[in-house]
């Protein structure tokens, strides 16, 4: 590891804490702050959203996010109490993978938190799930290979904006059969602030996946440089994708069934379940 590295890292490993049983463990608000992230009710939302991601892994949420109360002094020798949690390597894992990709310490986190999961656990868990649950998952998923995407996109040579929505576009068009997102968003009867990864069930979803992890890896191994050139390999990575689906006898994307809901309004609801089947606690003050 270098230097730099070491030195991104410490400030994670810094805050560590081991309890009474070995196990590690980081406080929700301190780690909040090595993430920059300067008010806690931003934060929560993070928290909220790696909760649902637990759960949707099939781990009890409550081994991973241990909600404690505290006291913290607010001046003038007054203390309050708030909430924190006791997070689990895995809970900060999950928490850095929802937090703001702009931020660089973020990228810090997802790498120093990155573990190796039960793989077959999950995915026999991920066919246990319904619909909008298995949609959250793969969404979840997407986002975070969209992020290594752009950033595999920018080290082939990709700068502005324009030539990233050309690229971007490209990928569509080869799985789609040259649609491009204009076009499937009309197809979808999508209002104009509606994003189309959000009005994809799960099966259209994964077709997606499956081409932004092909073309990420594809720019990275054969080292593609170039605007042209990547934005060449989006659309034949798109396009061999589609062409599997027809060998398989499969559905083509945009002929899937467009969900009624969108999986922003689901999470927000499972969010909002999974905090109503919460123990009800003492009503505290919070910053």
């Amino acid at each position: 590891m270098s230097v730099l590295k070491a030195n991104e890292y410490k400030q994670f490993e810094d805050i560590k804490y081991v309890n009474a049983n070995g196990e590690e463990y980081w406080l929700a608000r301190e780690l909040s702050v090595k993430l920059d992230y300067i008010e806690w009710r931003n934060f929560s939302k993070v928290i909220d959203k790696a909760r649902l991601a637990c759960k949707n892994s099939g781990f009890d949420v409550e081994d991973h996010f241990v909600e404690v109360n505290k006291m913290v002094e607010i001046g003038s020798g007054t203390n309050r109490t708030v909430v924190d949690y006791e997070l689990s390597r895995y809970a900060c894992y999950l928490v850095v993978q929802n937090g703001d990709p702009r931020k660089e310490v973020i990228a810090h986190g997802q790498t120093y938190f990155a573990i190796q999961t039960r793989r077959q656990e999950v995915a026999d868990y991920f066919n246990q799930l319904d619909e909008d649950n298995k949609r959250l998952v793969v969404r979840g998923n997407i986002k975070q290979w969209n992020q290594m995407l752009a950033e595999a996109a920018r080290n082939a040579g990709l700068i502005t904006n324009e030539e990233y929505a050309v690229f971007q576009n490209a990928g569509y068009k080869g799985l789609y059969g040259g649609l491009d997102v204009e076009d499937i968003h009309e197809r979808k009867n999508l209002k104009k602030s509606d994003k189309i990864l959000d009005f994809m069930g799960s099966e259209e979803l994964a077709a997606n996946l499956f081409r932004i992890t092909q073309t990420e890896s594809k720019l990275k191994r054969e080292n593609i440089q170039g605007a042209q050139g990547a934005t060449a390999t989006h659309y034949s990575v798109g396009k061999k994708v589609r062409q599997t689906i027809k060998d398989l006898g499969g559905t083509m994307p945009e002929d899937l069934p467009t969900p009624d809901k969108s999986i922003s309004k689901v999470e927000r609801e499972q969010i909002a379940d999974l905090k109503k089947k919460a123990k009800k606690k003492p009503l505290m003050l919070d910053e």
